[in-house]
């Protein structure tokens, strides 16, 4: 194809596109058409929105035909789900609507909901089947409540209900209960307080019980808590489920009142009435959480030993027996080692599991058995590179004693029977041929300007592909902001700190730790001091090198810097009349937030852990969390932090920073004169007076 009918039939598409996207309809067909047949690589493109446009103009017949045709693209189309929920609804008003729901049929676990429901409910009634229809408009309406499929739902319900009379199916009362439950998911507490009380007269039996249960609930999560308690304690209900539901969000009700006798009272009656009941596995959890912030461990361990003995198969039972291994490590308690190596046996796949590797070589190291803390330190070093306990690992394996020594055969034997996560292969420097096509497409759609397309193609190909990493890195290119970029790599690769840096090129990790807004980076790292690498690591996490960062606690900008903050310090930057878009941007947010920085790390005495705790969680915190050990390293500091956000935030930014080093070494030995030196381990916590 010549290249001026290339660019012909790309400003065809675009146009398609565009007058779609504007409601345009007969424009974009009329775009579309033209560009049909010329971009082969890109037909399903053009097919899509040719059936979506024809849809919308009515075209039914025509629609179903384009839509059938996404289906032979030359990879599977990022369309392809959407296509067929198009292709249905086409072929059932032009009159084909038992081959509609064939085709539903045929690919319900591939459709996207609510739409292939509300297709098929449409199909049903196309095809005069009103009782199939109604029970699928009826799915849409209870399952997926709020948007306009479940208003387009409750609208042919409607219509259903006064043309069928009696032979109308009701709705189930789990359904009834169902949508409720599904509007507090969402967060719509008064809507689904509503729907409870409107229930409660019409249902009875186990449905009524949970119903009443559930006004308590929404009560509760609205946050009118003693209302909620005093609706819950006057409840007697019979149904089990409601039972142990209630006494839940009693346990959460007493919990928010600072009760602590009459939380732990409900806790012990869902024990003795509901054992395995999933509302138990909650209450146990939430409860022993409020101790753990509080330093009880006293309390909380019997709590998190509870979780994990009697629900071993939940997401939280790892977390769980980490707290009560932590526990017994941290107060050097006899059974520390037995349960560190159970957690490791249990719980391999966790990251919890590279923090008790790493706290076993320190209690090999104690005992003197330097081969055996070797062995726990290489497990680390070659399955968790650049994880936090990975990195320090590293450090520990470099000290006189650990360096020369063996590795211990039993010690090896116990980690090889350990089910670790495979290691990812290393990255393929050369895309196979569906990846080169992916790629081809992606920089035909960007040609055309539709720059969003682009990026759905690659990041659909990374998702469903061989090559994802290959892809994302194409999707980073295209992207225009480094935080898209970052995200792109995120996304097709979550593991990637299980990965060394020679298990991907450069440009790889480049993507996943960029170096933007370098100038006035450096310049402040300068002016304040500050190891501009950890500067970096802070920003990565914080927000991701997105400048319009804003957070639900109206923390702005790089580095997070909220507006009362700001305006405190702004003085002494030489900066006046500061307004909260200013936090915007990145040479203001950086000067606050590295001068704000600067002063958490003199005021703990350029420990860093503690200056990072801070920075995220407050200074009050830490000045209560430096006081509950005496922490034998800073690694046994950031193990304690009681806020899990807060502890993966120090690791993090640790981790971060030590990455960068490595990536950028060159420009590192240029700014060690500017970093605060630190010990790794061997210091010994002040109290909090001589802080």
């Amino acid at each position: 194809m010549a290249h001026r009918d290339i660019n012909g039939a790309l400003a065809r598409l675009t146009l398609g596109v565009v007058s779609f996207e504007q409601g345009q309809y007969p424009d974009a067909i009329r775009h579309l058409e033209a560009a049909r047949g010329r971009l082969p690589r890109l037909a399903d493109y053009t097919a899509y929105y040719l059936a979506a446009a024809r849809i919308a103009s009515q075209d039914y017949a025509n629609a179903a035909r384009d839509a059938a045709a996404v289906r032979t693209a030359p990879v599977r189309s990022p369309f392809a789900a959407k296509s067929m929920v198009l292709e249905a609804r086409g072929m059932a008003a032009s009159g084909s609507a038992a081959q509609a729901i064939t085709l539903l049929d045929a690919h319900r676990a591939e459709l996207p909901e609510p739409d292939g429901d509300l297709a098929l409910a449409t199909a049903y009634e196309a095809a005069n089947d009103r009782r199939q229809a109604a029970e699928y408009y009826q799915r849409v309406y209870y399952a997926y409540p709020g948007g306009d499929a479940a208003d387009q739902a409750a609208a042919a319900l409607v219509n259903l209900r006064t043309s069928m009379g009696a032979s109308y199916p009701a709705p189930s009362p789990e359904a009834l209960v169902g949508r409720a439950r599904n509007l507090l998911t969402q967060g719509e507490y008064r809507r689904a307080r509503a729907e409870f009380e409107a229930l409660v007269p019409q249902l009875s039996g186990p449905e009524r019980d949970r119903a009443r249960v559930g006004v308590g609930a929404a009560q509760y999560l609205a946050g009118d808590v003693s209302a909620a308690y005093s609706e819950l304690r006057s409840l007697e209900v019979s149904d089990s489920d409601a039972g142990a539901e209630r006494l839940y969000y009693l346990a959460e009700c007493a919990r928010k009142l600072n009760d602590d006798d009459q939380m732990m009272e409900a806790v012990r009656d869902l024990g003795r009435r509901y054992a395995g009941s999933l509302w138990r596995y909650r209450a146990l959890v939430t409860a022993a959480n409020r101790y753990l912030v509080e330093n009880q461990y006293q309390k909380y361990t019997p709590l998190y030993r509870a979780v994990y003995e009697s629900f071993p198969d939940q997401p939280l039972a790892a977390i769980c027996h980490w707290h009560v291994a932590w526990s017994a490590y941290i107060h050097r308690q006899p059974d520390a080692r037995e349960l560190l190596r159970e957690h490791v046996e249990k719980y391999p796949g966790y990251p919890s599991a590279t923090a008790a590797l790493y706290f076993l070589g320190r209690l090999a190291e104690e005992r003197r058995d330097y081969a055996a803390a070797r062995a726990f330190y290489n497990a680390l070093t070659t399955r968790f590179p650049n994880y936090y306990y990975g990195i320090l690992a590293r450090q520990r394996m470099e000290q006189a004693k650990i360096a020369p020594a063996g590795e211990s055969a039993t010690t090896a034997q116990f980690l090889r029977l350990a089910a670790f996560p495979p290691r990812r292969p290393v990255i393929a420097s050369r895309p196979d041929a569906d990846t080169m096509l992916r790629i081809a497409r992606a920089r035909l759609l960007k040609a055309a300007g539709l720059e969003n397309l682009a990026q759905r193609e690659l990041r659909f190909g990374a998702r469903t592909g061989r090559q994802p990493y290959l892809l994302a890195m194409e999707a980073a290119r295209i992207a225009s902001t480094p935080h898209e970029r970052l995200h792109d790599i995120k996304n097709a690769a979550p593991d990637y700190l299980s990965m060394s840096l020679r298990d991907a090129p450069p440009a790889f990790w480049r993507l996943l730790f960029p170096l933007p807004y370098e100038r006035d980076l450096l310049r402040d790292a300068r002016r304040q001091k500050l190891d501009p690498y950890m500067i970096a690591a802070l920003i990565r996490q914080e927000s991701e090198f997105d400048p319009q960062a804003l957070s639900g606690k109206r923390a702005y900008g790089l580095m997070q810097v909220q507006p009362a903050t700001g305006r405190s310090l702004a003085r002494h930057n030489g900066l006046r009349r500061l307004r909260n878009r200013a936090l915007f941007q990145p040479a203001v947010n950086l000067r606050i937030g590295t001068y704000y920085l600067r002063a958490l790390l003199d005021r703990w005495g350029g420990k860093w852990e503690e200056a990072l705790a801070a920075y995220n969680a407050g200074q009050s915190r830490v000045s209560e969390w430096v006081t509950w050990n005496t922490y034998q390293e800073p690694a046994e500091f950031v193990e304690s932090i009681p806020f899990g956000e807060t502890r993966e935030y120090v690791e993090a930014v640790l981790r971060n920073a030590t990455v960068y080093r490595e990536l950028y070494a060159e420009k590192a030995k240029s700014t060690r004169s500017h970093t605060t030196p630190r010990r790794q381990a061997g210091r010994t916590r002040r109290s909090a007076t001589a802080l």
